[in-house]
């Protein structure tokens, strides 16, 4: 009886460490998010930009060089994007439409990025100061560096093609001309 009563409390004082132990989902988007990081690739949780999103998700952030910035745009996937938006490639719709048209390379490495992403990649976009991808991280580690290669190289297609130039890049902002003296 004695040796039961040891075993009941050595198994409560265990119990809350097996429960802080991570789950091997955990593991894996641990790993995800480490790779993400030594490819200088920025992740956090965030709300993707999508009309009645069920919360954050992880977002995975390719920064333009601050004196090339990228343009403004917001590709979502057809299953999460309203049938009124503007298809842009099989299974892709935009939700905003860069001002000036992409250059064929730029639009030839978008193409290629959007057929390697995997079924839960929900939304591309661009903006000024990052390209970022929002998904469930579905993907294994080793599935993950031709992704990150992929978007790495969309990343700097698009560098240097502001929506906007002069406007976004420091040093250039707008003036307003001098008063003659």
């Amino acid at each position: 009886m004695v040796w039961l009563l040891i075993i009941a409390i050595v198994a409560l004082v265990f119990a809350p460490v097996m429960w802080l132990k991570p789950s091997p989902s955990q593991r894996r988007m641990g790993k995800l998010r480490t790779a993400a990081r030594q490819a200088d690739v920025t992740v956090r949780l965030e709300a993707p930009p999508l009309h009645g999103s069920r919360g954050p998700m992880a977002a995975y952030r390719w920064s333009y060089p601050q004196q090339q910035p990228g343009p403004d745009f917001v590709l979502v996937r057809e299953e999460a994007a309203s049938a009124s938006l503007k298809p842009f490639r099989e299974g892709w719709r935009w939700r905003v439409e860069p001002l000036r048209a992409l250059p064929a390379e730029a639009v030839e490495r978008l193409e290629e990025a959007l057929v390697s992403l995997p079924g839960d990649a929900l939304v591309l976009e661009s903006g000024s100061h990052a390209l970022t991808l929002w998904w469930g991280e579905s993907l294994s580690v080793e599935a993950l560096s031709p992704l990150l290669a992929r978007l790495t190289a969309l990343r700097d297609a698009l560098s240097g093609r502001p929506d906007r130039p002069g406007r976004d890049r420091p040093g250039h902002e707008a003036r307003a001309p001098s008063m003659p003296r």
